[in-house]
């Protein structure tokens, strides 16, 4: 068993996320510790400033080197990791046009740290044909065969839907041999989670979020502007599938002409909308909707998905597991596997032609 130490800034860039595991890179021995380095408001700024940018672009490399001092400096709080795995942040997503852009090199990182470094997990898959996202599926696999065991989850299919700046969700069957094999995940994104609700409350409130979801609790969502939403020809396409950040700005702009509470409220509805028509291309209904990322904190989202889904919807801590830090959690499970030479994505993930193995591995020297 290798421990890694697994490091993950999301699209809501509120800070980074850092979490050891244990594993050979298929099954989870243990989860280790946990810790979280926020940005601050100039930080924010510099890495917010580059979205949409690419390698090259004006303010790029500045937020490169931000990611990768704010990722070392967090290390240094986890001597006993073996390798870092390090997603880096992502500021761009064009799978199909321009490809995906992280920003931070794993060299840098390992030279800072001492320590191995894997890192670019994305690029091989959309090389080969895929959305290069999402990538934590297979990890979710090895979550719910950990759960099995562990007794917190019965033998049947599970979904697990991870609402962070975009939406994404994977079904599985924890019976399943490995996470590559045919039948064993089907992965994609739903659509938008936090990122919009997030940027209405700094715009709006001048605040990162919409706390305990009292703001969209407050509000009555505009079901005509949602399913104006959903007739966007993205949700008709079959998975695998992923989205940019940004991808359905046009498309909310509707939001910009109401009240604050309804606008959050009409939000909150779209993030729900979305995952339900996303339910049509599950190969069978899964036993229970299991919830991570900030958006399970929001008692309005929760509430909302419930209702339109139809099916038990819980945080993935009923299940043992840590919700804020399965991403985290998921690319130190990556890192192994790629040191193993094991599939990180495979056909139902991310489309890819056939199970491939992404990421590249830096040492310090």
């Amino acid at each position: 068993m290798i421990r890694a130490l697994g490091m993950m800034s999301g699209t809501s860039m509120d800070g980074v996320d850092a979490a050891v595991i244990e594993t050979d890179g298929t099954r989870i021995a243990a989860f280790g510790r946990t810790g979280f380095r926020a940005y601050g408001g100039n930080e924010a700024a510099v890495l917010r400033a580059a979205l949409g940018r690419w390698p090259g672009d004006a303010g790029v490399a500045e937020a490169a080197a931000l990611s990768e001092a704010a990722h070392a400096a967090l290390a240094a709080d986890f001597p006993e990791a073996e390798v870092i795995g390090y997603h880096g942040q992502t500021f761009a997503h064009e799978p199909q046009g321009r490809g995906t852009h992280q920003a931070g090199s794993g060299a840098a990182l390992a030279a800072q740290t001492g320590r191995p470094v894997v890192w670019d997990f994305r690029s091989e898959d959309v090389r080969q044909g895929g959305e290069g996202a999402p990538l934590a599926p297979f990890f979710h696999w090895a979550c719910a065969r950990w759960a099995m065991e562990a007794r917190h989850l019965d033998p049947a299919p599970v979904a697990f839907l991870n609402l962070g700046g975009v939406g994404n969700i994977t079904w599985l069957d924890p019976t399943a041999e490995a996470p590559e094999a045919p039948g064993a995940c089907l992965a994609f994104d739903t659509g938008p989670a936090n990122a919009p609700l997030n940027d209405l409350m700094q715009a709006r409130r001048d605040l990162a979020l919409d706390e305990g979801g009292r703001l969209a609790l407050a509000g009555q969502a505009d079901e005509a502007l949602v399913a104006a939403f959903l007739r966007d020809p993205w949700f008709d396409r079959p998975p695998p599938k992923s989205l940019d950040r940004d991808q359905f700005a046009d498309r909310l702009a509707g939001v910009s002409a109401l009240g604050d509470a309804d606008a959050a409220a009409t939000l909150v509805a779209v993030i729900a909308a979305s995952v339900a028509a996303g339910m049509r291309w599950m190969p069978q209904p899964p036993a229970q909707m299991l919830v991570c990322g900030g958006g399970r904190r929001n008692p309005a989202i929760m509430a909302v998905l419930a209702g339109r889904l139809g099916l038990p919807v819980q945080p993935v801590e009923a299940a043992g597991l840590d919700g804020d830090m399965l991403e985290a959690q998921a690319f130190g499970w990556l890192a192994v596997r790629v040191m193993q030479g094991l599939p990180t994505s495979a056909p139902g993930t991310t489309g890819v032609a056939a199970p491939a193995c992404g990421g590249r591995i830096s040492h310090p020297n």
